[in-house]
């Protein structure tokens, strides 16, 4: 059963896919979702909170298709891999939803850090399951978590600015430097058994 909350959070959504975060106003919401104008503020406090509320849900359904993505591989290294194009996709296709996410935010939400948390501990737990069986590297986890993250999302930000593509500058997609950063941390050589 849709709440009043959600139905809000997904007008405002479709705002920010239509104009970015500047164009989703709490009366417009309430427009859109049939509501009278005062509606919004008995759930969200302001904009940032409402915008809060729409990135921790956006956060949410990624961590639920990025781990779909996942399941449907047979082998760690193939889940990494569908796991960081899913993100791709996505950021690609929603980049309004993108920038605001993964934007500055100006204050803290409760809600809104618990779900990147949730987010980040899926690419963690991505790459220990592949140095525990010793696919990639000897390395620190969370550092390497934030070195895929990182290119992931300074790709999906490059793409967007045209600054990336496979026929131009960089000579590759988003996807293609995943793939790229996947084989330089596979293990080369693995020593013999004693």
């Amino acid at each position: 059963m849709t709440t009043t909350r959600d139905s809000i959070l997904a007008a405002a959504t479709e705002l920010l896919d239509q104009s970015g975060p500047d164009g989703v106003t709490l009366r417009g919401v309430a427009q859109i979702a049939g509501l009278s104008h005062n509606a919004p503020y008995k759930h969200f406090q302001d904009k940032e909170a409402l915008l809060a509320g729409v990135a921790a849900r956006e956060l949410r359904a990624r961590t639920a298709a990025m781990v779909a993505a996942t399941a449907a591989s047979s082998d760690s290294l193939t889940a990494l891999r569908r796991l960081a194009h899913d993100h791709v996709r996505w950021g690609l296709h929603y980049p309004n939803r993108f920038r605001l996410i993964f934007g500055r935010w100006e204050r803290h939400d409760d809600d809104l850090a618990e779900a990147a948390s949730e987010t980040l501990r899926l690419f963690i737990e991505a790459i220990a399951v592949l140095r525990r069986n010793g696919t990639i590297r000897p390395g620190d986890n969370e550092r390497t978590a934030a070195l895929f993250i990182s290119l992931i999302h300074g790709s999906i930000d490059m793409a967007l600015g045209g600054h990336l593509s496979a026929e131009g500058k960089g000579r590759s997609d988003p996807q293609g430097l995943i793939d790229d950063l996947i084989e330089m941390l596979q293990v080369i050589w693995r020593p013999a058994p004693q």
